[in-house]
């Protein structure tokens, strides 16, 4: 069965991006000089999920980052607001994230990197997380989306790995016990 993986940044108040989605905030950190195994990340995974939110922040990029096919979860796109350029690599698809691990299974898709604060908290709840590899940012918003919400129950975790950066960015790793 495909299994959820988290990485994301987050500030140390719990939020991974403004209201309005803006990562102005992770863009003005002195992290130029240090490699948070990003690229590695993705090299683990087949396919990533986010949100609507999340792909409309992403599209703002200078530029498209991933070569990995891409699923946007909403029921609000459709597969018109994929530009032409993008049709190969991003789909949309309105499903429930149970539906979604069924289609993924049935494609062949092992790993998933889920992205975006209201996707990753719908599958915390179902528990479809494996995994969170979160880089703590040093920095207090006050108010924005948060990547953790309510929970039905508990959700157990084992750090299974820390490092500190010279930015006073921290890395965590915690497995879904």
């Amino acid at each position: 069965m495909p299994t959820g993986h988290v990485m994301m940044a987050i500030t140390l108040d719990g939020y991974v991006a403004r209201k309005d989605h803006s990562l102005d905030w992770l863009m003005k950190q002195k992290t130029a000089d240090e490699d948070h195994g990003f690229a590695e990340f993705l090299g683990t995974i087949d396919v990533i999920v986010m949100g609507s939110g999340s792909y409309r922040t992403v599209l703002g990029f200078e530029a498209w980052p991933y070569e990995k096919p891409v699923v946007v979860l909403s029921n609000s796109l459709t597969s018109e607001d994929v530009p032409p350029e993008l049709a190969k690599k991003v789909e949309v698809m309105k499903l429930s994230p149970q539906a979604l691990i069924a289609e993924m299974e049935r494609r062949g898709w092992q790993r998933i990197y889920v992205d975006g604060g209201a996707i990753v908290q719908s599958f915390i709840k179902l528990g479809l997380i494996n995994d969170f590899k979160l880089a703590i940012v040093p920095i207090l918003l006050g108010d924005g989306i948060r990547l953790f919400g309510d929970l039905p129950s508990d959700v157990d975790l084992e750090l299974t790995h820390t490092k500190a950066y010279p930015s006073g960015l921290v890395e965590l790793r915690y497995k879904v016990a």
